[in-house]
This record gives C-alpha cells, sequence and structure tokens, in this order.
C-alpha cells in the first residue's frame, strides 16, 4: 500500500472545500466558490496562490497563450473548480495539463453543483 501524497496538505484543503460547500450549498456560479474558498484557505492559514498563470512552451519557444489554474496551495496541489452538471473528461483533461506544465504532482478537481461536491484527485508522475 503506497503513502498518500501530500495526505495532511491534502486533509486541510479538502476540510476547507467542505466548509465552502457547506456554508454556500450547491448551484453557485464557480466564481462564488473561488472566492469564498480563498477566504477559507487564508482563514485555515494554508499558503496559496489564486489564478496562477503557467507560462507555455512550443520548441522551446514562449507562447503567448497561458494556462491559469484557480489555486495553486502550498505549491504542491492544483485545485480545479468547477459548477456543472457532471465533471467530464474535458474538465480531467484540463487539470492533467496543468499537472504537466507546472511539473506538479497532484491536483484536485472540486465540483460544487451537486448536492454533495465532488472532489477528484488527479495526479502525475508522467516525468
Amino acid at each position: 500500500m503506497s503513502e498518500i501524497l501530500y495526505k495532511a496538505l491534502s486533509y486541510a484543503l479538502t476540510g476547507a472545500i467542505y466548509e465552502v460547500s457547506h456554508v454556500l450549498g450547491p448551484g453557485l456560479l464557480e466564481k462564488c466558490y473561488q472566492e469564498a474558498l480563498e477566504i477559507e484557505l487564508e482563514v485555515r492559514g494554508l499558503p496559496f496562490e489564486r489564478e496562477k498563470s503557467f507560462d507555455l512552451f512550443y520548441k522551446d519557444k514562449l507562447l503567448n497563450a497561458k494556462y491559469i489554474a484557480d489555486f495553486v496551495v502550498d505549491n504542491k496541489i492544483i485545485v480545479e473548480l468547477k459548477s456543472v452538471s457532471d465533471i467530464l473528461p474535458e474538465h480531467r483533461a484540463q487539470l492533467i495539463n496543468y499537472l504537466r506544465i507546472s511539473g506538479l504532482k497532484l491536483g484536485l478537481l472540486v465540483n460544487f453543483k451537486n448536492r454533495k461536491v465532488d472532489i477528484e484527485r488527479l495526479t502525475n508522475f508522467s516525468e
């Protein structure tokens, strides 16, 4: 049985996500949850960057296009928020791309749309 990646940090982060879900409930716009999660992360003292931009390269040339993750927590975990009926393969692919581009190993895909918040852990160990 392997050790869970960033177990303590993940636990603290999911606690913050569940608190936002509990207080706001389901079905609001993604930006509402993003703002509330920012407040909750600050209250809990978790270091984070909101809307962190990642450079994208093509054949060693910097592209103007950027990937912008909703949150990067403690420079270890990318958090991508959604408020959609169902998580689709495109949403997972988006987070996997963030992980690949950033070099980070763990991402949480969070969907606030339903009565119970859904949190998926995605990892990137391709290097």
